[in-house]
């Protein structure tokens, strides 16, 4: 049985080595794929550039393959610039708000998109990271080498559980995405790689159990508002961890917990369309309509 990873082993490693948890990562990725660091850091910018694309698309108001979603990031664009003293979450979590819409409903419509980790979670990432790069001015550099540590989160999590919601549910795909936009928000914000792992942890335990109940089998409803609320999701524990709030339970063992949860998870609530939001009548309904349409 192959082993598995430990990110706070990497933690452990990073904190030894007084490294912050993106030199480790970077120092590590190239090592192992025997790659220029520089080299490497220019492959992230390069997803980056796919994600700020996938963000003009959506911005379009484009509509999904299936018709059920399509044109809500432009609405909160709009909302933004007309109503901004409106904002009950203020400008930096509407604005990770609208990104994640707006990548999800491009991903929808079958836009190009950059998987982080998946397909259906592709908006929370880009999401946090460019929410919060506007804030501090970040460079192509930083954000690179933040990417760089929620490749490392995902790996780590696909290593001890899974990055499938027909494995283990949208736990899986909304809150890996959620846990490594967490961990890369600490790190562009200069936390410690502890304060990342805490960061991971809060994100998971919170999102422990979120099922995956696509209506119609589509990667639409409840799929792209669910990256608007994992994007909350990671902001809320970075915040928490760089604050200097810690798990209670280590990293890894959430990880494990995940795990647990999602094979103990009924089928039903896996990506088959036979449960959760899936199976209301609405949902039942709308499966039925599209279904005919494609029959017809």
């Amino acid at each position: 049985m192959e082993e598995k990873l430990s990110l706070q082993e990497w933690i452990d490693l990073a904190e030894t080595e007084n490294k912050s948890f993106g030199d480790f990562c970077i120092e590590f990725q190239a090592k192992e794929l025997e790659m220029d660091k520089r080299v490497l850091l220019e492959r992230m910018e390069e997803m980056l550039h796919v994600m700020e694309q996938s963000v003009v698309i959506g911005l379009t108001g484009i509509t999904s393959m299936g018709g059920l979603v399509g044109g809500n990031g432009k609405k909160v664009e709009t909302y933004r610039a007309e109503s901004a003293d409106k904002s009950v979450v203020g400008s930096v979590m509407s604005k990770a708000i609208m990104i994640a819409l707006a990548v999800g409903e491009a991903n929808a419509s079958m836009g190009r998109i950059v998987a982080a980790p998946t397909a259906g979670a592709s908006g929370t990432l880009p999401a946090v990271l460019f929410s919060l790069a506007e804030t501090r001015g970040s460079s192509m550099e930083e954000l690179g080498k933040s990417l760089i540590v929620a490749g490392a989160i995902g790996m780590v999590i696909a290593s001890r559980a899974s990055l499938s919601g027909a494995a283990g549910g949208c736990q899986a795909e909304c809150g890996s995405a959620a846990a490594m936009a967490a961990g890369a928000a600490v790190e562009l914000y200069g936390g410690s790689p502890e304060q990342v792992g805490h960061a991971v942890a809060i994100t998971l335990k919170n999102m422990l159990g979120l099922v995956c109940d696509p209506v119609a089998g589509l990667v639409e409803v409840p799929c792209v508002k669910r990256n608007a609320g994992a994007a909350a999701q990671a902001m809320v524990a970075a915040e928490m961890a760089l604050a200097g709030i810690c798990s209670v339970i280590p990293v890894d063992e959430v990880i494990d917990a995940m795990a647990a949860v999602g094979n103990a998870m009924s089928c039903t609530l896996k990506e088959t369309a036979q449960g959760g939001l899936a199976a209301s009548p609405t949902g039942i309904l709308l499966a039925n309509k599209l279904f005919a349409k494609v029959e017809s």
